[in-house]
């Protein structure tokens, strides 16, 4: 696939148009800072927004949960799905409340999911979706084992139709409001891991890796 495309007549930014992305490189980096995508999807014509967790290989996401769960299920029966990631990086404070705002990054990808038979992509997929949580621990624990992998329901979702958008940068005021006397400015914000605790039933000779000591989320 291209490494950039032209936005759909779905997908293209209309609000704020100039902080629209459609390169697959930046909607890539967000995707995979993330940690909790929402799967937006309509049944019997109530529409639902679910939030769990995913993992990017390629130019495919996948999601997973119990082969009981009602949204999976519809997933699998080809309904259309919209998937949303958002990050956080700031709160902008403007000197006029009209003029607050955020710092923020975020990618929606329309689609029909399917789901992952093959015993190898499924696995596969269940390595990236563990490696996207925390990197290096899918090594360190009990693979899943025949019963876990039939009860257990993935779905991939192709990065197709997908756009980003993106809020960087200082407080717009208007003109007139520059003179206001209150501060201005942005509070950034960022997710920061603190140290590991141990389980209660672990045992003490057993130190925490070193992935999760020095956990962080920046790719």
């Amino acid at each position: 696939m291209p490494e950039s495309h032209p936005p759909t007549a779905r997908t293209r930014v209309v609000r704020e148009s100039h902080r629209g992305v459609y390169d697959r490189e930046t909607a890539y980096q967000i995707l995979d800072e993330g940690f909790i995508c929402h799967v937006g999807f309509v049944l019997d014509n109530q529409p639902f927004v679910i939030p769990t967790g995913y993992g990017r290989a390629g130019d495919n996401l996948y999601i997973h949960g119990s082969a009981a769960s009602r949204m999976l299920r519809r997933m699998d029966q080809g309904i259309p799905v919209c998937v949303t990631v958002t990050l956080l990086d700031g709160l902008v404070l403007a000197r006029s409340i009209f003029n607050q705002s955020m710092n923020y990054r975020s990618v929606v990808v329309l689609g029909t999911a399917v789901a992952v038979h093959d015993p190898k992509e499924k696995l596969a997929a269940l390595h990236a979706l563990s490696e996207h949580m925390l990197p290096g621990r899918w090594a360190d624990v009990r693979l899943p084992n025949e019963k876990e992998l039939k009860a257990t329901l993935v779905m991939r979702l192709p990065i197709t139709e997908f756009s980003a958008k993106v809020r960087q940068g200082p407080p717009i005021d208007d003109e007139e409001d520059y003179s206001f006397p209150t501060w201005a400015g942005v509070v950034p914000l960022e997710m920061v891991a603190s140290g590991p605790i141990s389980d209660a039933r672990l045992d003490p000779k057993q130190e925490a890796p070193l992935y999760a000591r020095h956990y962080s989320r920046k790719k």
